[in-house]
């Protein structure tokens, strides 16, 4: 996938976070990079980031940067997506499907029986589910071409107790999801993983540092970081041997010889998460 024309991409969740890293490093690697979200302008949610400023640091790392307004709660919407890219384009080359909706409770340190019974639609379907469908319409341009990759955006969650049942919950799916896809994906030569970041340094993460006293010493890793792992698997022509794998980005590093935005190897998934002080 690295030769010939310009890698065409879709990373869902792109406003910020992992979803805006994961665009800016296909976007170094000249890709003309969709990317979605319901953030179009700064001021419009709590933290900073919109589409736009993705689609320009995109433009500004080498690729080309598509702002797409898209809530993936609302499947017709998502349809649209995937018709543009395939009448603009002719083809789809990697999906990063990292969109995901964050209660405010995620970190609350509340049990599940405290929380409102909206968490786990809020978590399962944008997160799961949407992974789910962008999945679906990604095979449809995929398949024809016998080539392709789809990255889903986990976490170590998905086999440790992590923050709230309903997160946990939600990767572990996932990670079915990822094994399930690239079991039928396989023979035409798409590839499917789960990656697995650690601690991401994000404004939402800031906040989260300063109640959970217990991360002050983790090496955590820019939102790039997985990013690159990204990039370094849409540019292996043997991606193949990873399909099915929930794979930690860390390790994709050692196996790669990225590292992460300081030139440091950051500590990768979170063994233990901390409760709040």
């Amino acid at each position: 996938m690295a030769d010939g024309p310009r890698l065409v991409a879709i990373v869902t969740g792109a406003s910020r976070g992992v979803g805006k890293g994961c665009a800016i490093e296909l976007g170094a690697l000249g890709a003309e990079v969709y990317v979605t979200g319901r953030t179009l302008r700064e001021g419009d949610a709590p933290l900073p980031g919109h589409i736009g400023a993705t689609a320009r640091a995109v433009d500004e790392a080498g690729g080309h940067g598509i702002a797409v307004a898209c809530d993936h709660r609302d499947d017709a919407q998502v349809a649209a997506l995937f018709e543009r890219v395939a009448r603009e384009q002719g083809r789809l080359d990697v999906l990063v499907n990292n969109a995901f909706l964050i209660p405010p409770e995620l970190t609350s340190g509340k049990k599940f029986w405290e929380v409102p019974l909206s968490n786990w639609d809020d978590m399962i379907d944008v997160g799961t589910r949407s992974a789910f469908v962008a999945s679906a319409l990604a095979a449809r341009i995929m398949v024809p071409a016998r080539s392709g990759l789809i990255a889903n955006i986990s976490s170590s969650g998905a086999k440790k107790y992590a923050w709230h049942v309903c997160y946990g919950v939600g990767k572990a799916a996932l990670d079915r999801l990822t094994a399930d896809t690239a079991y039928e994906l396989a023979p035409f030569g798409i590839a499917v993983v789960s990656l697995w970041p650690g601690l991401v340094l994000t404004e939402r993460t800031a906040k989260v540092r300063a109640r959970l006293p217990g991360l002050a010493h983790v090496h955590g890793e820019s939102p790039r970081f997985t990013g690159r792992a990204v990039a370094a698997l849409a540019a292996d022509p043997q991606r193949l041997r990873h399909t099915g794998k929930a794979l930690a980005s860390r390790d994709l590093a050692l196996l790669y010889g990225f590292r992460d935005v300081d030139g440091g190897l950051p500590d990768g998934p979170l063994e233990e998460r901390p409760t709040p002080a």
